[in-house]
C-alpha cells in the first residue's frame, strides 16, 4: 500500500495567541508538528504494518516546515515531501485542499490519504473532506480503528453519539481521532535517520497549478477587550461579624 499522511506544522500549543495590526500573531512560539497529525502518522504507520508498502508525509507550508517533516520521520515514516512557494503564505482551507491534491496526484498509485482530525491553529477540520472532494475519492472522517481488506477500508468512527462503522472503496482519505493509539515516540536511529534525510520539495509550477485564491479571507483579527473584575475582601474582627458584613453586602447588591 501507498499511504500518505498530510501533516502541518504549528505554534506549540501553549503560544498565546494575539491580534498585531490586525492580523494574527504567535509571538516567539516555537513552530513543531500539529499534535493531532502525530495521530495520522501512527495510522499510517499501523497500516503499513499490517498491510506493507510505504508511508509517505507531505506538508504544505515554508521551508522551515521541514521540521515537522523530519519529525514524522524520526516516528518511522519511509519518505517525506514538502511543497512549498512564495503564492502559498495565505490560503484558506479549499485552496490548501487544491494544492494538497495536485501533490497527492503527483506522487501517484496513493491508496490512502491520512490528516488528523483539525490543526490546532484554525481548527476548521473542513481540509481533509475538501482534499477528497478535488480527488473525487470517498472520505471516513473522526476513525478510531482501521481494517483494510480486499481493496476496501473499515472504520470505526468515534462520534458524540456513541461509535459507527463505515467502509468504503480505496482509495480512500481518512481523518483519525485519538482512539486511534498514541504516537509512537521516535527512536534514537529514527531521529538520525530523519536528520540526515534530504526532502525534496515541490513548488506550483511541479504541480502544474496557478497560484490558488482564497475563497475566505480574515480581513481583521481584533484582541478582546480587557477585563476589570474588582473584588472586595470582607474583614472583621470574627467569623460572626465577617458573615453578618458580606449577608448586608449580598442584600445591597441584590443578589438575594
Amino acid at each position: 500500500m501507498k499511504i500518505v499522511v498530510c501533516i502541518k506544522q504549528v505554534p506549540d500549543s501553549e503560544a498565546r495567541v494575539t491580534a498585531r495590526d490586525g492580523q494574527v500573531s504567535w509571538g516567539e512560539s516555537p513552530l513543531v508538528i500539529n499534535p493531532f497529525d502525530e495521530y495520522a502518522v501512527e495510522a499510517g504507520l499501523q497500516q503499513r504494518e499490517a498491510q506493507g508498502g510505504e508511508v509517505i508525509a507531505l506538508c504544505l507550508g515554508p521551508e522551515g516546515a521541514r521540521e515537522a517533516l523530519k519529525h514524522a520521520l524520526a516516528m518511522g515514516a519511509d519518505s517525506a515531501l514538502l511543497v512549498s512557494d512564495p503564492a502559498l503564505e495565505e490560503l484558506d482551507s479549499q485552496a490548501a485542499a487544491r494544492v494538497l491534491a495536485a501533490a497527492i496526484q503527483k506522487i501517484g498509485a496513493v491508496d490512502l490519504v491520512v490528516f488528523g482530525r483539525q490543526t490546532i491553529d484554525t481548527s476548521t477540520g473542513l481540509t481533509t473532506a475538501q482534499t477528497a472532494r478535488v480527488l473525487g475519492w470517498p472520505m471516513l472522517a473522526l476513525a478510531g480503528s482501521i481494517k483494510i481488506d480486499a481493496g476496501r477500508v473499515q472504520v470505526e468512527r468515534v462520534i458524540e453519539e456513541g461509535k459507527q462503522s463505515v467502509s468504503a472503496k480505496l482509495p480512500t482519505v481518512l481523518s483519525v481521532v485519538q482512539s486511534i493509539g498514541e504516537p509512537r515516540y521516535p527512536s534514537f536511529m529514527g531521529i538520525r535517520k530523519a536528520s540526515k534525510a534530504v526532502i525534496p520539495l515541490w513548488n506550483l509550477a511541479e504541480l502544474g497549478l496557478p497560484a490558488p485564491q482564497q475563497v475566505v479571507r480574515r480581513i481583521e483579527l481584533l484582541n478582546p477587550p480587557s477585563r476589570s473584575v474588582p473584588c472586595e475582601i470582607i474583614t472583621g474582627s470574627g467569623p460572626e461579624e465577617i458573615a453578618a458584613t458580606l449577608a448586608e453586602r449580598i442584600l445591597a447588591e441584590k443578589v438575594l
